[in-house]
């Protein structure tokens, strides 16, 4: 799989979601299964995309309360050095004490991650959401605290405005603080706006984006047809009415058909097309990808060879460009 550059390290392409992994009860979702049973899940799902080239693997702290990084941590054991762990703090469940981004918060979190995912340091760690509490120079302090201490390797923030990646792009300057790396934002032919609105200044700090949520939520897989209930076990299929029609309006599936027809054009799937339209688009390091088997993370993984030519990178704009 290609690779490219996010601050010093080296990442796949095609990177793996971690909010799968852990049991559903401890998700909010039904008491089904055991922890055994959710941890070989893990484990093949891990090693699955170990196998095909995939090096990142994000989580969070708050991730089924902690059990996706425990589960992640077991999965890799003595493959941790192929990984390229990502995890972040601040998040708004923490099985951590506290929540915000101070000093002292940063290094709790960071100790219990390690913990938790069985390793001596953490290669990308970042900042879940942004914290108007504590200012940005604390929160930078701790994390180079961090690095030097040779407890993470690189950092990045998650949701931040574009005003906010200026702010402390320019606070690690004037404090000689190792920044920013990279930002995570949810991106997708579905969802274009808010990441478009940060290309020029991630392009001006030399970061990098990671996208999440490349499907849409599935919408972007073609598995929700007009006119037709959602399939049972998807994700939208526990949506309420009033949500559904807004999700699945026709200005979205009209997109989602045209979209259907290129990807068709091409031989590939609808998500591939996806995938690999995000992978063309500027300061892009890595997509993530959810999987819950094997056969996602190979489909997912296999997103990653499709070479879209600029025509028609011009029909995908003109088709999802618009409201």
């Amino acid at each position: 799989m290609e690779s490219r550059q996010l601050g010093n390290l080296t990442v796949s392409v095609v990177g793996l979601g971690g909010n799968n992994f852990g049991r559903p009860s401890v998700r909010g979702g039904p008491t089904v299964g055991t922890a055994e049973g959710d941890l070989d899940r893990t484990i093949a799902v891990v090693r699955a995309a170990l196998d095909a080239g995939v090096t990142v693997i994000d989580t969070a702290e708050e991730y089924a309360l902690g059990e996706s990084e425990e589960f992640i941590g077991k999965a890799l054991g003595k493959r941790r050095d192929r990984a390229v762990i990502a995890t972040k703090f601040n998040s708004a469940i923490s099985p951590t004490s506290g929540q915000g981004a101070g000093a002292d918060r940063v290094v709790r979190s960071a100790e219990a991650s390690l913990k938790r995912l069985g390793t001596d340091r953490i290669d990308l760690f970042q900042i879940h959401q942004p914290d108007p509490s504590t200012p940005i120079e604390e929160t930078l302090g701790a994390l180079n605290a961090l690095i030097q201490q040779g407890k993470v390797r690189e950092i990045g923030c998650c949701n931040f405005s574009a005003e906010q990646i200026d702010e402390a792009a320019q606070v690690a300057a004037r404090e000689h603080l190792q920044g920013f790396a990279s930002v995570q934002t949810s991106y997708s032919l579905l969802s274009r706006k808010r990441a478009e609105g940060l290309m020029a200044v991630l392009e001006r700090h030399g970061m990098r984006l990671i996208p999440y949520w490349p499907l849409a939520g599935g919408i972007l897989t073609g598995k929700y047809r007009r006119g037709m209930a959602p399939p049972a076990g998807t994700r939208l299929a526990t949506r309420n009415a009033e949500d559904l029609a807004h999700l699945l309006r026709d200005s979205v599936l009209d997109k989602v058909d045209a979209l259907q027809e290129i990807a068709a054009a091409r031989s590939v799937s609808l998500a591939d097309l996806s995938i690999s339209w995000l992978l063309a688009q500027p300061t892009v390091a890595c997509v993530l990808t959810g999987a819950t088997n094997a056969g996602q993370v190979l489909a997912n993984a296999a997103a990653s060879t499709v070479e879209l030519t600029p025509a028609d990178l011009e029909d995908i704009d003109r088709i999802t460009s618009g409201p």
